[in-house]
């Protein structure tokens, strides 16, 4: 929502998935990865759009997986769609880290 603010105290990606979803399933251990290789940097968040129907349609989630990149006192961006571990790393580095 365009008046949701996040409010960690790291940067963090949310990963809106659902059990039944085959490209979800492929994100998962990458994600698992990430939150290791990172650790201490930035939050990974996980939203089962089933169990979290209203938080899911909150955030405007039509498609999953979708990777909502949160950088500290920045306006939130979404991504949809499984992404490789490498795409998921440029996110992180330029969106939520700012390495460029």
């Amino acid at each position: 929502p365009q008046e949701w603010v996040y409010l960690g105290d790291k940067p963090c990606l949310i990963d809106f998935y659902a059990d039944w979803c085959g490209p979800c399933k492929m994100v998962a251990p990458i994600l698992e990865e990430l939150a290791e290789e990172y650790e201490g940097e930035i939050y990974i968040y996980k939203v089962d759009t089933e169990a979290e129907q209203e938080l899911a349609a909150a955030f405007g989630i039509r498609s999953i997986p979708s990777i909502l990149f949160c950088p500290m006192g920045e306006q939130p961006q979404m991504a949809q769609g499984a992404l490789p571990k490498d795409g998921f790393k440029q996110a992180i580095d330029e969106v939520l880290l700012k390495k460029k």
